[in-house]
């Protein structure tokens, strides 16, 4: 793994760590690793990701979003979930595209998180999106411009959540860990926070 990405799962485990919120980080092997890319077309990056970080249990706890990153052992079941008909019966939008590889999803709403490996990046990653589940099409929004940056911004989410604290929010309280959110994700990745997934 990158020194950049390496960085960002460290920071996102010390967070972890100061929430004091269980999360655990496993090994998986590189062979393994390398059989599941001949099914899925997941970039360098993200391979060397779950070599040394599988997200065994990882999941953000925040005002507005619960992400769970989702371990190797599901991320192929992932994929055929969000074409797939609904437990109520109804049929999924056809416009899954083939270049999406869900990695997360969102614990409240269901939406998927994948990487758009049709853009990759000279560092072997590509950017994050997120699409509403539940609706006739997939239409996607920006989530981060990396994997890196997807968990740099999921990190500091979970930083400004800590002053919020455990009560049940209301609107306004939402609003103003949005507003808190914003600079910090503008800094961290500006087209993200242009894109207005996180705000």
């Amino acid at each position: 793994m990158d020194s950049d990405l390496a960085d960002a799962v460290e920071n996102l485990k010390a967070v972890f760590q100061r929430r004091k919120i269980e999360c655990t980080f496993g090994k998986t092997d590189k062979a393994v690793v390398e059989e599941l890319r001949k099914k899925l077309r997941i970039p360098s990056r993200y391979r060397s990701f779950l070599v040394s970080a599988d997200p065994v249990k990882v999941e953000t706890v925040t005002p507005v979003e619960r992400v769970r990153l989702l371990p190797m052992a599901e991320l192929e079941k992932a994929q055929t979930a969000v074409t797939a008909p609904s437990e109520g019966g109804g049929n999924p939008p056809a416009d899954w595209k083939s270049s999406w590889v869900v990695i997360a999803e969102s614990s409240l709403l269901g939406d998927p998180y994948f990487l758009d490996v049709s853009k990759p990046d000279p560092e072997g990653d590509c950017p994050v999106y997120t699409a509403m589940s539940g609706q006739d099409r997939w239409v996607p929004t920006l989530a981060a411009s990396s994997f890196a940056q997807f968990l740099r911004i999921i990190a500091t989410a979970m930083e400004i959540a800590q002053g919020f604290g455990d009560a049940i929010m209301d609107d306004e309280d939402e609003d103003s860990f949005r507003e808190a959110l914003g600079p910090k994700v503008k800094v961290i990745d500006a087209a993200a926070l242009r894109a207005g997934h996180w705000t």
